[in-house]
């Protein structure tokens, strides 16, 4: 059997980290040997930050109190698999590529489980059957989509109240009253009784091994949250338990230890493949406490709620560690940078892989502090990551504050980090896959129409599907490095592509993944023909477009065309950004471009043809006339593909300069 979990304790980083290392808009990286046609070799390879090939990107499917799903409790079952529906096809939308979906909320379950009743949250009555079964629905609906479904738990908290009557009578907190205490005016099951960590892992395990899924997830609630004024009662269980302990904070912690070293051996036991993570409180220790902390002075998830997050990491107990960093950088208390900086740290050379959690819910939300109402705010935090190799994506919360998308947070979010689908990072050591073999590649009345086929010799989880411009004699390693490339990923052997454009030539390649995310080497390539008079729009969201890292995006203009545009100071220095494109065959081609206009941007923008014989510049002012396709001229152009339309910042002339579009057509 293929081992994915070996060594777990000093596991070596994989492929998916490649990709989100990098820090400046060229780096480079290894990918791996080129498929049949190309150099059987290692290349070195340009990549782009904003468009990484690997990248977690998920939010938080919250079920207690309502909170996402379901919307309210009785809904008919119709009416909340379409609200669930609607939440992946969001994600979907977004360019994520996981879920997070709570279905042990309260000591109750999402699911018919033998160990606990239903949840309340589904029909308004505990231990109600909801007429279906809801996990299962999920799991199917979020493959469905090639979207990872990561399960999440809540493993002590048995009611958001403290009166045991309202639980229905069979609930196993009634059947056994000594299991449970009520702090905060809400009940909670004991941590420190053995009996209880067997159930609440079997709970899960139940969930584990009768679903397919691809991660168990628990969150912050470990120990409860400190009420000024109350103390946990368990004095009596640390008397009970407590030998070889020298204090109640140390038996409390070993408590929770326990609850997550086995949990992760007896997933991994179960099925190698399921990720195992938590996403704890942001702070594990200030640095004023112990020197291993951190740069800050807020509540300790170590000494607060016993938490030792930072000792899962180093013993390797945990596949991700996802700390929700909820604060805006340069918050006193924790600042976002520092946090990212330390957790970096901590999860170096261990294995275990970083997530951030996000706060969706703080953005443009009313009373948050002013910097969360600055739209740029949330994607300030993924340019911040992009500071440290170790982070490998972002978790948010939750999916009402994504789809709220209150000030456009969320929109220059996935503007700015999104445009691309992303592969999630790699697990484990296993072999990748052999690669797929295309068998039809073509032209339908919707795009481009693919279909292939797997090597015998192997039963891939998913594809992925990239697509090239031109028709190239040799494939390229590098078209595969990062995502620019990337069209979707599917569980699926067929796919159309309705992006692809009468006129253009493509090539298009296919990958398999295995269950753990390793990729196979690429297919041969298979290239379709465009049909029609030659015309071909490069957007600055393309592949064909590069910029230097002084460029900056935006989406403020209403004007744009695509997502977004970039933009840049005007210097003494060229510094161009490139539309890049194939050109069929030399001749004489109309040259269009397409920016938003505003009063502060540049009054004699150089835009650069690389015609035949030379380049040719042509001042626009960008001022004026702008959300509109206009004309540079016709010029003759060489075949090939390469550079064709650049825009200089070597100007004298104040404002910004714009580059968001260029559309060429053969005359």
């Amino acid at each position: 059997m293929t081992t994915y979990r070996a060594g777990r304790k000093r596991r070596l980083a994989t492929i998916g980290r490649i990709a989100a290392t990098v820090l400046t808009l060229v780096l480079t990286c290894i990918v791996a040997p080129a498929p049949a046609g190309a150099a059987d070799a290692l290349a070195v390879c340009p990549t782009d930050p904003a468009t990484p090939k690997r990248q977690l990107r998920a939010m938080w499917v919250a079920s207690v109190a309502n909170i996402d799903w379901p919307s309210k409790t009785g809904l008919s079952v119709s009416a909340q698999q379409a609200e669930f529906r609607a939440w992946l096809d969001l994600a979907v939308q977004k360019n994520m590529n996981a879920v997070v979906v709570q279905v042990r909320p309260t000591a109750d379950a999402f699911w018919p489980s033998s160990y606990e009743p239903w949840s309340q949250w589904l029909s308004g009555t505990q231990g109600v059957d909801p007429g279906y079964d809801p996990l299962a629905f999920m799991v199917g609906e979020a493959h469905a989509r090639n979207l990872e479904f990561h399960a999440w738990f809540n493993p002590y908290r048995v009611a958001n109240h403290d009166d045991p009557t309202r639980l229905v009578p069979s609930h196993p907190a009634r059947q056994n009253p000594g299991w449970r205490f009520a702090y905060g005016g809400k009940l909670y099951y004991n941590p420190g009784i053995p009996a209880v960590r067997d159930f609440i892992e079997n709970a899960v395990m139940d969930a584990v091994t009768r679903y397919d899924l691809d991660g168990v997830h628990l969150d912050d609630y470990f120990y409860p949250y400190p009420v000024s004024g109350e103390t946990i009662p368990d004095a009596s269980t640390y008397a009970q338990y407590g030998a070889g302990f020298d204090n109640v904070g140390d038996w409390r912690r070993n408590n929770v230890n326990l609850l997550v070293q086995e949990l992760d051996q007896r997933i991994h036991t179960a099925k190698s493949w399921v990720a195992f993570g938590v996403s704890p409180f942001g702070i594990w220790r200030n640095a004023a406490t112990d020197p291993l902390g951190s740069r800050t002075s807020g509540m300790q998830s170590y000494d607060a709620i016993y938490a030792d997050t930072r000792l899962w990491v180093k013993q390797g107990w945990v596949d991700y560690i996802a700390p929700q960093i909820y604060w805006h950088i340069g918050y006193p208390v924790a600042d976002y940078a520092v946090l990212t900086a330390w957790w970096s740290a901590a999860v170096k050379d261990t294995g275990v892989q970083l997530l951030v959690g996000q706060a969706a819910y703080r953005a443009g939300a009313s009373g948050q502090d002013a910097a969360w109402q600055q739209p740029g705010e949330l994607t300030s935090h993924l340019y911040d990551n992009r500071q440290h190799p170790e982070v490998l994506g972002d978790i948010f919360f939750s999916a009402k504050d994504v789809r709220a998308d209150r000030i456009g947070g969320i929109s220059r979010l996935v503007a700015d980090h999104y445009s691309k689908p992303a592969l999630p990072p790699a697990r484990g050591t296993a072999a990748a896959p052999a690669r797929p073999s295309i068998t039809s590649a073509t032209r339908v009345s919707g795009g481009v129409s693919l279909s292939w086929q797997r090597d015998g010799s192997s039963t891939p989880a998913a594809y992925a599907v990239y697509r090239v411009d031109g028709s190239p004699t040799t494939t390229d390693p590098c078209s595969f490095a990062d995502a620019r490339n990337l069209l979707r990923t599917t569980r699926g052997t067929s796919f159309t592509d309705t992006t692809a454009s009468v006129s253009g030539t493509y090539t298009y390649y296919v990958t398999a993944l295995d269950r753990v995310h390793h990729e196979s080497a690429p297919s041969a390539g298979q290239a379709v023909a465009g049909t029609g008079p030659f015309s071909v729009v490069v957007d600055n969201r393309d592949a064909g477009f590069t910029a230097g890292s002084n460029w900056g995006t935006s989406s403020f203009s209403s004007q744009l065309y695509g997502s977004d545009y970039r933009f840049a100071n005007p210097v003494a220095a060229s510094d161009p950004a490139w539309f890049r494109a194939q050109i069929p065959a030399a001749g004489s081609y109309r040259i269009e471009i397409w920016y938003p206009a505003n009063s502060g941007y540049n009054g004699s923008t150089p835009f650069i043809v690389a015609a035949g014989g030379g380049n040719q510049v042509v001042n626009v002012d960008q001022r004026v006339n702008g959300g509109q396709w206009r004309g540079l001229g016709t010029f003759t152009l060489a075949a090939g593909i390469y550079n064709v339309v650049g825009v200089s910042r070597w100007t004298s002339t104040g404002g910004y300069v714009i580059a968001d579009a260029v559309r060429i057509t053969k005359t």
